[in-house]
């Protein structure tokens, strides 16, 4: 049996409404005291997650970010919030390796203006979709800190494991990994991979589902 919860807050005078924070699917009972007169019910809560989709020609795929990396999962909702992806390129691309996009300026040099302490966990892999930050090598960037807004998406099905403790993962494309492969084979430039004609991202959205929902639509499971 699961335990339940109980947690008290307190409204200040004349407030009718009050929003307390939960963690998980379920069954609350709510209680509400005013001077000696009081009432309750009980409520079902069913949570929403926010998941990222990425629109392109070759085709959309969704993405779940990481709870358990809190910085650059928080960073690229407030990108996606702002339009900050919307029309930008992924200007590197090779084949059986990565994708990789983010960058304002296409170059592979640019960013917000900023960088993300790194959230290497050894329990997060670069295993087939798996969504990584990038960033500077380790002789400019010992602290091996993320790029603010440019990812890379692992296409080799094999995963590029050798990259697990040198940089953040921080999300799994969960439905769409079709386009990232047709998205793969674009013709590159051999020495900059930069595909000869550019593939955009169109748009990128959030978009909220259940648990009910991810995995009866996409067959995803949440970790």
């Amino acid at each position: 049996m699961q335990k339940r919860r109980r947690r008290t807050t307190t409204c200040p005078a004349g407030e009718t409404s009050q929003t307390i924070d939960v963690d998980t699917t379920g069954k609350y009972w709510v209680s509400v005291i005013k001077g000696e007169a009081s009432g309750s019910d009980t409520i079902e809560i069913t949570m929403q997650y926010k998941t990222i989709k990425v629109e392109t020609d070759f085709g959309d795929f969704r993405m779940w970010l990481y709870h358990s990396t809190p910085l650059h999962r928080q960073n690229f909702l407030g990108l996606t919030e702002q339009e900050f992806y919307d029309s930008l390129i992924f200007h590197r691309v090779v084949y059986d390796f990565v994708i990789q996009g983010g960058d304002p300026d296409g170059t592979g040099y640019g960013g917000p203006g900023y960088t993300i302490p790194a959230e290497i966990l050894d329990e997060l892999h670069h295993d087939y979709g798996a969504v990584g930050a990038a960033r500077q090598d380790d002789y400019y960037n010992p602290e091996r800190e993320s790029n603010g807004s440019q990812f890379y998406i692992v296409c080799d099905p094999d995963g590029e494991h050798y990259l697990d403790s040198l940089y953040t993962v921080f999300g799994f494309v969960f439905s769409g990994m079709d386009a990232i492969f047709e998205i793969s084979q674009v013709p590159v430039d051999s020495v900059s991979k930069r595909p000869y004609d550019d593939v955009f991202m169109k748009n990128v959205s959030i978009e909220n589902f259940t648990a009910e929902e991810l995995e009866n639509n996409f067959n995803y499971i949440i970790p």
